[in-house]
């Protein structure tokens, strides 16, 4: 584990580039509790320097308060509609199903079955602004529209609401639209680089500088990598060339996002990345040093972070940015990586000379980070489970950013709208030059206050730029965010929210819980309430990637052999079938024996006699033995996925995925077994004695396709086999050594030789025969 206290440790001085790398790699999901317990000792916690900060958060948000007067605008709306209510559920819910809805009629479904549940008319008049108001009497009217009466009869009323109703959906869904441009007005600064550039110079006298961010997702194709790039490009050149107003505040930057700049940014196109997408952003680095304007590459999903970094590092070193310091990095502190991510920047900017403008955020995409480590089955999450863990990481990284460690290395920029931690990082920043930076439309009442008092103080707004069809996926994003019951912004100014609430320390909020680690949120493995879930393996990560690979790389020469099973024996008689790998036909990857007419018959002679002795075997040692199995199939994993590639011509990652479905099937099927087969009583009216249960029928014939040689092989046989069948396993001509490692590791796991049996072969001579 990467040890926090080395990094504050008096006369810390940063070790080599690739130690630091591994450190970051090694952290990638470190155990939380243990993680944490090292990082709260960083964040200093003394009682005098919690009182002060309390007292100087208090005294801020007092005076935000008084001089915002309850808020107008987005945090008014983000009070009235917050995800506390029903109301703004449904609006939150509605505005990110809409961006992926096709076709009208399904998003005006959608529209009806939503709005017409809510109570609009509650709100109206709650809230002393005019955008709150306007936007409640539209819903209440729009929910009217789509609760009229649809009864089917000729009353001339019921025809004249039905034709509302068939107008009104449309209106609906158009209204919507409409009024996610009016809010989005609140997030995005201009339709273009000059708008927004005309927009900001009353923020530019107020002293803001800004980071214009032109609105996208991620590239899927060529022409949207280009179409990005050349926003990109007109917005340096127009920034360039702008005459500034108030020159006493830094000159405005770009940030830039690499997902939008290549279709097929992700570790498995590494090489891909490295050149065309370097070359890419070269070339906009390369504008912007002529043009003096800096540039700032944004943060995105943690399995991209290490191809970031080593892209970032290429940029870094190149001649381009060499003597400049105008390139940038976004750094999110709900990553378990930030801290040594830092280390590993301030080393490299100690080995070039050149400084690094460094952006610590939060982090945008946690829900998504969670759900996505559920659906792979990694072991841990690669970020905090707790917002207050999150606050700890963060007053921890910008300690050390404002450290002396860092000095002349690292230019600190400080993004949040929280003003405790404002408070906090004032408090640390002593005499260093540092910044903070807030998104364009929120917070702007807490800065404010803070440049009033702190006058020279510098702060940038991060400013979106871009068209209403590039704005719902980032307007949904910020909704989701700040509407969130545990939101600051909009609690800021609610004069409803205790302040004591919004200045409590985050380690003050960790200390009231039994486990740092969030234990409501299980870890993925541990999602399923009644099983394991299938581990994963992510190959975006250097310290996973690298030993599988390794390990796969020893198996590229091993030549497997199988041949029917039966009895528990490997039969070799007749003549031994090569096996050629079918992306590389001068690789042979083993050889095979088929059944024969009379090795099928063997074996349906065995299966038969074994038939009742398992059928009779309590259902738990069955289930325990495909439990078992699942153990062994993820115990032995690689050589499956090495097989699923060189047999199947599986990639890794679909290898990766059917060796996990086989070990899902085996422990489901377990289960379901354990449900199934046990006698149910049914009530007896006449006082009989009534019994349902299940039974097994005899030897099940399993024959199974190439497309999914381990995962259908095995789901049906797993399925057979629970409920007490034997089976004749035939799997396709072309997987058969797959299959034959599947049994050997079922025979293995308690299976009887004689209740499991393997038959490869042609369909003309083992499947004629097995289904005569």
């Amino acid at each position: 584990m990467f040890t926090a206290a080395t990094v504050f440790a008096s006369g810390y001085a940063p070790r080599d580039l690739p130690s630091l790398r591994q450190d970051i790699t090694r952290n990638y999901i470190v155990d939380e509790n243990a993680y944490l317990a090292a990082l709260l000792e960083q964040v200093p916690a003394s009682g005098q320097t919690l009182a002060q900060i309390n007292q100087q958060s208090r005294r801020l948000v007092t005076r935000v308060r008084e001089e915002s007067d309850g808020g107008d605008g987005i945090d008014a709306f983000l009070q009235q509609y917050s995800l506390d209510t029903q109301e703004g559920i449904i609006l939150m819910c509605l505005a990110e199903a809409l961006l992926r809805i096709p076709d009208s009629h399904t998003a005006d479904e959608l529209i009806k079955d939503k709005l017409s549940g809510a109570d609009w008319a509650r709100h109206f008049r709650q809230s002393d602004s005019t955008l709150v108001n306007a936007s409640t009497w539209g819903l209440m009217l729009t929910g009217k529209i789509v609760r009229m009466d649809k009864k089917l009869d000729g009353n001339p009323a019921n025809v004249l609401n039905r034709m509302i109703n068939r107008m009104g959906e449309p209106m609906v869904r158009s209204a919507m639209y409409a009024a996610m441009k009016i809010m989005g007005k609140q997030f995005v600064l201009g339709r273009d680089i000059k708008e927004a550039l005309k927009a900001s110079r009353k923020s530019r006298d107020l002293g803001y500088t800004h980071s214009y961010d032109m609105l996208g997702e991620a590239a899927m194709t060529a022409d949207d990598a280009e179409k990005y790039r050349s926003d990109y490009a007109n917005a340096i050149a127009t920034v360039g060339a702008e005459k500034l107003n108030n020159p006493k505040v830094p000159r405005p930057s770009i940030s830039i996002k690499l997902s939008a700049l290549h279709p097929r940014y992700e570790e498995a196109n590494r090489e891909r990345v490295l050149t065309e997408l370097y070359r890419t952003v070269l070339g906009l680095l390369e504008q912007a040093r002529k043009l003096d304007v800096f540039i700032t590459i944004d943060a995105e999903e943690m399995d991209r972070l290490e191809l970031s970094l080593d892209l970032f590092e290429s940029l870094y070193r190149s001649d381009v940015n060499q003597g400049w310091g105008g390139l940038g990095l976004v750094i999110q502190a709900y990553s378990k990586r930030a801290l040594p991510v830092l280390c590993w920047l301030t080393a490299l900017s100690r080995s070039q000379g050149d400084e690094i403008p460094v952006r610590l955020v939060k982090g945008a995409y946690w829900d998504s980070e969670i759900k996505h480590c559920q659906q792979t089955g990694i072991d841990g999450y690669p970020v905090y489970t707790r917002k207050a863990s999150t606050d700890v990481s963060y007053l921890a990284c910008a300690r050390y950013l404002l450290s002396d460690a860092t000095d002349g290395a690292i230019y600190p920029q400080f993004a949040t709208h929280n003003a405790h931690t404002v408070v906090s990082v004032m408090a640390m920043a002593g005499e260093r030059n540092f910044e903070f930076q807030r998104l364009h439309g929120m917070g702007e009442e807490l800065y404010n206050a803070v440049l009033a008092e702190n006058p020279g103080l510098n702060c940038r707004i991060y400013a979106p730029v871009g068209a209403h069809k590039d704005l719902l996926p980032y307007l949904v994003r910020r909704l989701l965010e700040n509407g969130a019951n545990t939101s600051f912004v909009h609690k800021l100014v609610d004069p409803k929210t205790p302040i004591d609430t919004l200045i409590t320390h985050p380690l003050t909020s960790l200390a009231e819980y039994r486990s740092l680690a969030n234990d409501k949120i299980p870890l993925p493995l541990a999602i399923f309430p009644d099983r394991a879930n299938s581990r994963g393996l992510n190959m975006n990560i250097e310290g996973i990637r690298a030993p599988f690979f390794k390990a796969l790389d020893e198996l590229t020469i091993k030549t497997w052999q199988a041949g029917p099973v039966v009895g528990g024996k490997t039969l070799t008689t007749g003549a031994a079938n090569a096996v050629l790998s079918p992306q590389d036909h001068g690789q042979q990857v083993g050889q095979v024996y088929f059944a024969d007419k009379a090795t099928v018959e063997l074996a349906v002679g065995k299966a038969q006699a074994a038939f009742k002795g398992w059928r009779n075997t309590p259902v738990e040692v069955r289930a325990q033995a495909l439990e078992k199995l699942a153990d062994l199939l993820e115990e032995n994993h690689i050589p499956l996925i090495s097989l699923c590639t060189r047999e199947a011509g599986k990639l890794l990652q679909d290898g990766i995925d059917e060796v996990r479905e086989a070990v899902d099937f085996c422990r489901y099927y377990a289960n379901e077994a354990r449900t199934l087969m046990e006698p149910k009583k049914l009530p007896g009216y006449t006082g009989e004695l009534n019994l349902l249960y299940a039974q097994g029928r005899g030897p099940f014939v399993c024959i199974s396709p190439w497309n999914f040689p381990l995962a259908i092989f095995l789901g049906q046989v797993a399925a057979a086999l629970a409920t007490g069948n034997t089976v004749l396993a035939k799997p396709a001509e072309q997987t058969s050594l797959i299959a034959h490692l599947a049994v050997t590791l079922a025979h293995k796991a308690g299976i009887p030789a004689d209740v499991l049996q393997l038959l490869p072969g042609d369909g003309a001579t083992v499947g004629a025969t097995l289904t005569a």
